[in-house]
């Protein structure tokens, strides 16, 4: 039995407190993008907001880096300009680029097999999965089989072994599913394999090369900075796996083998905190998202612009069980689309995560985009990101 419970989140039974009528926002934006701050009090007023952040860079210069409310749902911690948050599937795309780097590098192919890098991961015939494959959600392992704690959750090894041992969920070639929370451990145990480190030691030269204030596994002594994610959502009860079967076990598996995978029941703890789980404990502020995305768009600072041009485009398409409707994935990045828009330019790419966090690079524009926020309204589209990148938008033009 998987049992998913609320120690250790904010989950609130009521509504929450009334917001006042003047929130408090700091921060600057450049002439003519006054309505972006704008939009970003409305959110507190109008859409529930209760602390967020929100950077823009274009070509290196700030135009936008607001942030306002609170870091607790008491409203009495005011969210600081160097607050983090976790900012949820934002940290996949973050990941991915660890393994990028490695391509770009030469040190492996998007054709190499998994299991020439990881040689448990062959096991149950997934020895023809590829690292092109883990990066765009076909490796077939979006969820665990064997049961698992959450004191196995913040044991790397445990889950990277459980992971190779897991039996495929589909014959390779024939289907995608998004790997809401392996992805980390998937793509994480890849990069391990050829760099010797963790995500969370992986990342830091990249983070600190670009001032990008981004964690995988956030140090003790930074941990007072963090926000109480505020989590929004009916899931309160135990889940229970037993008797059920096909996508819809997988569905349950994905999210909740550990019980912990997805945060719920861990998330505003030190444990977790400071935990490597890429998929979805990165922390991070909305100047260090927007910030990683500038990086990406300077040519040879993070990624050669040719790798980037191939990883942005759409790498596999079609119905996703866990998603629900047909979905688009690059190679660790998701492209803009209709249904998840980066703004309105062609060949914007990035990651939104859970309750609206969400980092993206506009090539067109040449906009960088970060947005956080601590309270979390499951799944990806939200009113208060849609409102800011409008918003910024209509100013552009």
């Amino acid at each position: 039995m998987l049992r998913c419970h609320t120690l250790g989140i904010v989950s609130p039974s009521s509504p929450l407190p009334e917001p006042p009528s003047d929130p408090p926002v700091s921060g600057d934006c450049a002439p003519g993008f006054e309505s972006v701050r704008e939009a970003f009090s409305g959110n507190f007023v109008e859409r529930g907001e209760v602390g967020a952040a929100v950077t823009v860079i274009r070509h290196g210069e700030v135009l936008v880096d607001l942030w306002g409310g609170w870091s607790d749902e008491a409203r009495t911690q005011p969210w600081e300009r160097d607050t983090l948050v976790d900012f949820y599937s934002v940290g996949k795309a973050i990941v991915a680029t660890l393994v990028l780097a490695a391509v770009d590098r030469g040190d492996l192919a998007f054709d190499t097999p998994i299991a020439e890098l990881w040689p448990e991961f062959a096991r149950h015939g997934k020895e023809r999965f590829t690292v092109a494959d883990a990066l765009s959600h076909r490796a077939a392992v979006p969820a665990i089989r064997a049961p698992l704690t959450d004191d196995d959750l913040f044991d790397w090894d445990v889950m990277t072994a459980a992971i190779a041992d897991t039996e495929p969920w589909w014959e390779r070639g024939t289907r995608h599913a998004y790997h809401t929370n392996t992805f980390g451990h998937l793509v994480g145990e890849i990069a391990r394999r050829v760099t010797g480190q963790l995500p969370g030691e992986a990342v830091r030269p990249i983070a600190d090369g670009l001032g990008a204030d981004v964690w995988f596994g956030v140090p003790t002594d930074e941990q007072g900075r963090c926000a109480d994610v505020i989590w929004d959502s009916p899931i309160t009860e135990p889940l229970d796996a037993d008797g059920l079967e096909g996508d819809t076990l997988l569905n349950v598996l994905a999210s909740f083998n550990p019980p912990g995978y997805s945060s719920v029941g861990v998330v505003n703890t030190a444990r977790w905190r400071g935990a490597q789980v890429p998929a979805a404990g990165g922390h991070g502020s909305a100047r260090g998202i927007a910030r990683f995305y500038a990086g990406l768009l300077e040519p040879e600072q993070v990624l050669s612009a040719s790798l980037l041009q191939t990883v942005t485009q759409p790498a596999s398409s079609g119905p996703c069980p866990i998603l629900g409707e047909d979905v688009v994935f690059g190679l660790g990045f998701m492209p803009t689309t209709e249904r998840r828009p980066f703004g309105p330019n062609p060949g914007s790419f990035g990651h939104f995560g859970t309750g609206g966090a969400v980092g993206f690079a506009d090539p067109v524009s040449g906009i960088a985009f970060g947005y956080a926020m601590n309270h979390v309204r499951p799944r990806w589209q939200s009113s208060r990101n849609r409102a800011l990148i409008d918003t910024l938008y209509a100013a552009l033009h």
